[in-house]
């Protein structure tokens, strides 16, 4: 390899529809099968399994143009990657847990299964054109095959699933991705990073001072970046997966080619139009609003 890798190595939006939420043909799924409790991202204490009081009767949010504002902010963060019409249209069969209200409690679990499969099926796709990650495509590519299968259980067996023994499997595998991509990418910059801070997974890092980092090819897996200041940081190539990025200031931060962000973690976080994204990924609405 004789091109710079950052200017050489461009990670494409999966584009797999089946993998991006589409509320239209969902039962509402998220809106009644998780609880949240009364915080700074939401209004009210709600339990698991009891729907929203904005859901409406065509399963489609009564407020959902006024999330933020009406203090449901946590709503606008949130991605199932396509589970909730997954579990609705084909492991259901399109049939409603209003109409069969027998099924509600089994669907729900269902749902909060299918979500997690279709997360990890995210990253596997993601990973699997990560730069330098060559020997790891079969076992990628495997796990894949495997966990699209498990997509298709019916109810009754997906709901048994030991989703944290497959989700460990992938991990492992996720792991050594970016490690690699890390490791070779690193070799090649120039200029190189300095001396670089070595962030432990879960890293306790809310409110930090990082204003102008360069945290190129780091790893912050798992990292509570909970209103850290990432303004103007050089985040390319790092590893971002897990990493809460509520309230996080990432104005004029260089997000590029960053490892395993997803859309809900920007949502979540504060930026603007001179925050640098990958290309998969869009600028949130909210973003441009807080500019007026």
């Amino acid at each position: 390899m004789t091109d710079h890798p950052l200017s050489q190595v461009s990670f494409q939006h999966p584009g797999l529809p089946e993998l991006h939420s589409d509320c239209l043909s969902c039962f509402g799924l998220c809106c009644a099968a998780l609880p949240f409790a009364a915080s700074s991202d939401f209004a009210i204490d709600k339990q698991a399994g009891q729907p929203c009081p904005n859901l409406r009767g065509d399963f489609r949010c009564g407020i959902h143009t006024e999330l933020r504002t009406r203090g449901f902010r946590g709503c606008t963060v949130y991605d199932c990657f396509g589970a909730g019409q997954k579990v609705s249209q084909q492991t259901y069969g399109g049939h409603d847990w209003r109409q069969a209200p027998e099924t509600a409690g089994q669907m729900f679990e269902a749902f909060l299964v299918m979500r997690q499969l279709h997360e990890l099926l995210w990253y596997l796709h993601e990973a699997i054109d990560f730069y330098a990650v060559d020997s790891l495509h079969s076992s990628m590519k495997s796990l894949l095959e495997q966990t699209t299968e498990l997509t298709s259980l019916p109810p009754d067996e997906l709901v048994k699933l030991n989703v944290p023994l497959h989700r460990a499997e992938i991990n492992g595998l996720l792991l050594q991705a970016s490690e690699l991509t890390r490791t070779a990418t690193l070799k090649q910059l120039k200029p190189a990073p300095g001396r670089q801070k070595n962030y432990g997974r879960g890293a306790d890092l809310i409110g930090a001072k990082l204003r102008q980092a360069d945290l190129r090819c780091t790893s912050l897996r798992g990292a509570y970046l909970i209103a850290a200041d990432l303004s103007g940081a050089d985040l390319r190539y790092c590893d971002l997966i897990g990493a809460d990025l509520r309230d996080t200031n990432l104005c004029s931060a260089d997000l590029r080619h960053a490892l395993f962000l997803t859309q809900a973690q920007l949502q979540a976080a504060k930026g603007d139009h001179t925050t640098r994204l990958p290309e998969r990924l869009s600028y949130p609405e909210h973003w441009a609003a807080a500019l007026h």
